[in-house]
């Protein structure tokens, strides 16, 4: 089997997206346009990948800086044709054969880009495009064939004329071509058309007029050859990956109870058993283990999460960790850094920042715990707070393993509490505190009786 190089077009201005953020590296799924039809091209197993850019070109370079792509810059956007033509040299001395498609098209399937390479090598044809059905092709560039059904040529939607306007065929922009057969054909063809452009479709009427043989092949899912130019577009094709990934996701075993409000991004992966709440977005590099059960209203980024773990209603974790067993909430917030242990439990409006919790460790009501480091079996009473931050330097506290933290306490770090360590109600811990021991400030607590009835008749005579 010859050699495969894969030419994938993303120079485009996009200026229907009204951005100055290049088309390709608009999101989708949580990965820019371009991540899709890359990773389709990579199951090819290509020899070589080179992707065409233009404006926004160091952007879209620094945004795939780990990935193994010869870079083609196209300075002046003078259409498709002069697109691959700018990436003629990277393919100067290529004998295999080049498939093309573009930056912006994220359903293609590496599946269908093998039934199209592979009917290519078959047929031995200088040229073979992808093809598809739609009910509403404007926009698309249209299929004109024979009586006999034999191609004839291509025309763009901005050139057709009314009769060819009304053919449902489109042409896909997806070639598989020769190197040789391409870039001969690229050296003919002009710009006399409504753009100004140098179109790669006129590949097509090129070879026939030199007698190559031309082959097409349609899309079985004309859904995957759709591009996006518009926010509404980028939109659309958004609500389609998210259902695809939705549905997958169900197949394999885990429960969405409101699919149509769940947002589950690429990169995301998820325990069989899982049971997953409305309103719920899963995004970058998150993991779920096994038998996870999120209520709801969760918002969750980059977090990797054990087995059996529980997100209680509204939830906001981010760049955290959470151990098998433990409970997250209603209403709390684990910032960046924050590390669970088994069994922990992290109630009600608690929010951590850098805070590592030992197993079994418990903060279950309206505390704020940042830059800790919290052993086992420990409780945090409701309202206390580690006074990390002098507006300077941020200072850690220690707290080690089976401490009871009393209500409204705070910790002023650098602070370390021992083992076994008692904090009473209301105490703002400044010094260190031994195992064993038991700290809290002196207070002394007065009555004042007939105080009310006092207060009450002097504001009544003011």
């Amino acid at each position: 089997m010859s050699d495969l190089g894969v030419i994938i077009l993303a120079a485009g201005l996009g200026k229907r997206m009204k951005s100055r953020v290049p088309k390709v590296l608009h999101r989708l799924a949580g990965k820019p346009l371009l991540f899709y039809p890359l990773r389709a091209a990579r199951e090819l197993r290509p020899k070589r990948i080179a992707v065409v850019i233009g404006r926004g070109a160091d952007e879209v370079r620094r945004a795939f800086d780990d990935e193994n792509i010869t870079w083609v810059l196209q300075e002046e956007q003078l259409g498709t044709g002069h697109a691959v033509r700018c990436a003629k040299e990277s393919f100067r001395d290529f004998a295999g054969d080049l498939v093309i498609l573009s930056g912006d098209v994220p359903l293609i399937s590496p599946q269908t880009l093998s039934e199209l390479l592979r009917w290519h090598r078959d047929r031995r044809a200088a040229v073979t495009f992808l093809t598809a059905s739609l009910e509403r092709p404007a926009g698309y560039g249209r299929v004109l064939r024979s009586a006999a059904g034999a191609v004839t040529g291509v025309v763009e939607d901005r050139d057709a004329s009314e009769a060819d306007r009304r053919i449902q065929e489109i042409n896909a922009g997806i070639y598989a071509a020769s190197p040789r057969s391409l870039f001969a054909a690229l050296e003919e063809i002009g710009n006399r058309n409504e753009q100004g452009e140098y179109y790669l479709p006129d590949i097509v009427g090129v070879a026939l007029r030199r007698g190559e043989k031309i082959e097409t092949v349609r899309a079985a899912d004309a859904g995957e050859i759709l591009g996006v130019n518009t926010r509404e577009e980028l939109a659309a094709m958004e609500k389609t990956l998210q259902e695809k990934i939705n549905r997958q996701w169900m197949a394999a075993g885990v429960t969405l109870k409101d699919p149509a409000t769940t947002y589950i991004e690429e990169g995301v992966a998820i325990g069989k058993d899982t049971v997953i709440g409305p309103n719920t977005h899963l995004l970058g590099r998150t993991t779920l283990g096994e038998g996870c059960r999120i209520d709801g209203n969760a918002y969750v980024t980059d977090a990797r999460l054990g087995n059996e773990v529980h997100l209680k209603f509204s939830v906001v974790l981010a760049d955290c960790q959470v151990a098998d067993k433990a409970a997250v909430g209603p209403f709390a917030h684990l910032r960046p850094g924050t590390v669970l242990g088994r069994g922990v439990h992290i109630g009600s409006f608690v929010e951590t920042k850098q805070a590592i919790l030992g197993e079994g460790t418990k903060a279950n009501h309206l505390a704020y715990l940042g830059d800790v480091t919290i052993g086992g079996e420990s409780n945090i009473g409701a309202g206390t707070i580690t006074c990390n931050y002098d507006g300077f330097r941020k200072y850690q506290t220690k707290i080690g393993d089976r401490v009871q933290v009393g209500s409204d306490s705070t910790l002023v770090a650098p602070v370390t509490l021992g083992d076994d360590a008692y904090v009473a109600t209301a105490t703002t811990v400044r010094h260190d505190v031994p195992a064993g021991a038991l700290v809290y400030n002196e207070r002394t607590e007065k009555v004042k009786e007939g105080w009310t009835e006092q207060f009450r008749e002097r504001h009544k005579k003011g």
